[in-house]
């Protein structure tokens, strides 16, 4: 079977990326700089052979994919599997927040304990489940092309992690930028890893994950 070839964007900047506050599903939209970001993703993939482009309909990955599609004329199709690990009741807080009113909490999320799930949100078993299964059911469609994923930090850890044989508890190493273009490969025996945590088409830094 042919590959399918992957380009996955996490959205660019948001308010709540700098005040290092929780978004998890909650809606929230690229600030000033993550809009300057998503018009730069899409003019560094206008020669690349798109062939759909997918992205989760909470509107901070929604704005970032539309330059994209513009560009080319392509319109982006909406897909919720690959919307952020809901947080549950960690939503809309800051990491400060709760480290210091949560702290059992805190430490079952910060040492990634793989069945811990904030009250109302997902574990991580489940959320990589369901990006994975997501992202290779639309890869899936494409053998052959080039398809374009635009999602979030998290989406991006697990397709990290799916692509190197990562375990959900290792301690991440890997840089995911906001607007980094990352390039992965699919066949039915799951991800490979191409190219990470391209930032050339960026003028300035982007703010890591693990600080926003």
């Amino acid at each position: 079977m042919e590959l399918t070839r992957v380009i996955a964007i996490r959205h660019g900047e948001t308010a709540w990326n700098v005040d290092t506050r929780i978004q998890g599903q909650l809606d929230i939209g690229l600030n000033d700089t993550g809009l300057w970001q998503a018009g730069r993703v899409a003019r560094a993939l206008e020669e690349e052979p798109i062939a759909a482009i997918y992205a989760s309909d909470l509107s901070r990955a929604w704005q970032t994919a539309q330059p994209i599609g513009q560009s080319r004329g392509i319109a982006v199709a909406a897909e919720p599997g690959l919307r952020e690990r809901a947080f549950g009741h960690f939503e809309g807080r800051t990491f400060a927040d709760i480290d210091a009113s949560l702290p059992a909490q805190a430490r079952l999320w910060r040492t990634r304990d793989p069945e811990f799930a904030p009250e109302g949100g997902e574990s991580l078993l489940t959320f990589r489940d369901r990006v994975t299964a997501t992202a290779s059911r639309l890869a899936a469609l494409h053998p052959g092309e080039l398809v374009v994923l635009v999602a979030h930090g998290g989406v991006m850890d697990v397709l990290y992690r799916a692509a190197t044989g990562q375990e959900l508890q290792a301690p991440r190493t890997w840089h995911l930028g906001n607007a980094a273009i990352n390039r992965l490969l699919w066949t039915p025996q799951g991800f490979t890893l191409v190219g990470w945590g391209d930032i050339g088409h960026l003028d300035e830094g982007t703010l890591d994950e693990a600080a926003a």
